[in-house]
């Protein structure tokens, strides 16, 4: 995995919308998956804008299968729902750039759609 390499991301929830944030995350597409993520990982780490690093599980059956690629983190919802980008529109979700820093870390950008 190349240091910097982007990828886009979709903001995902549950269909419950807690205003803690729980139900949150970032949606991954296979490929970028495939490419970017080892399955070796239990986790990974997520920097958010505001410099808070968040731990998502991806050590289950259902992120490396092919309905249920999310990173899921109730500190995502929250930055989302701080920022005004939670609840979004139906069908709207804000996308934004994930890139690879180290290891299983990543950076996540500000949005770049929605």
């Amino acid at each position: 995995m190349e240091k910097g390499k982007k990828m886009i991301v979709t903001a995902w929830n549950n269909g419950k919308r807690h205003p803690t944030g729980a139900g949150y995350g970032f949606k991954i597409v296979i490929q970028d998956r495939d490419t970017h993520f080892n399955q070796n990982w239990t986790t990974v780490v997520v920097l958010l804008p505001n410099g808070l690093e968040v731990e998502a599980n991806i050590d289950k059956s259902s992120f490396w299968g092919n309905t249920c690629r999310e990173l899921i983190n109730k500190q995502f919802g929250k930055w989302l729902l701080e920022r005004g980008l939670a609840p979004w529109k139906k069908g709207r979700p804000p996308k934004f750039e994930l890139s690879y820093i180290s290891a299983n870390k990543f950076r996540l950008d500000e949005t770049i759609q929605g």
